[in-house]
């Protein structure tokens, strides 16, 4: 194995990342800003009133995406996995 493999590895890693976590960070994004924009238009100031709405948002974002995300994540592992297996590492 030599390092640009390595490195296309790792970039493949911190793609799948991304793709992963983005629609859960777009989310909670999102519900913060109108969370944001409904405090300051009503002045209330409830620090509750932000986090309940993000996490109920998050839960509809893996209920409806989760197989997706868990998908994703297997079948990179199961690459990483068969790349493992395929390079001679214990040649010298």
């Amino acid at each position: 194995m030599d390092q640009g493999y390595v490195l296309q590895i790792s970039r493949q890693a911190m793609e799948v990342a991304l793709m992963v976590s983005l629609p859960m960070l777009a989310v909670s994004l999102f519900v913060g800003i109108l969370v944001s924009v409904f405090q300051a238009a009503t002045s209330i100031q409830e620090m509750t009133l932000t986090f309940v709405p993000k996490l109920i948002g998050m839960a509809i974002v893996i209920v409806f995406m989760g197989s997706w995300m868990l998908t994703t994540l297997v079948s990179f592992a199961h690459f990483c996995l068969v790349q493992a297996g395929n390079a001679n590492i214990f040649s010298g």
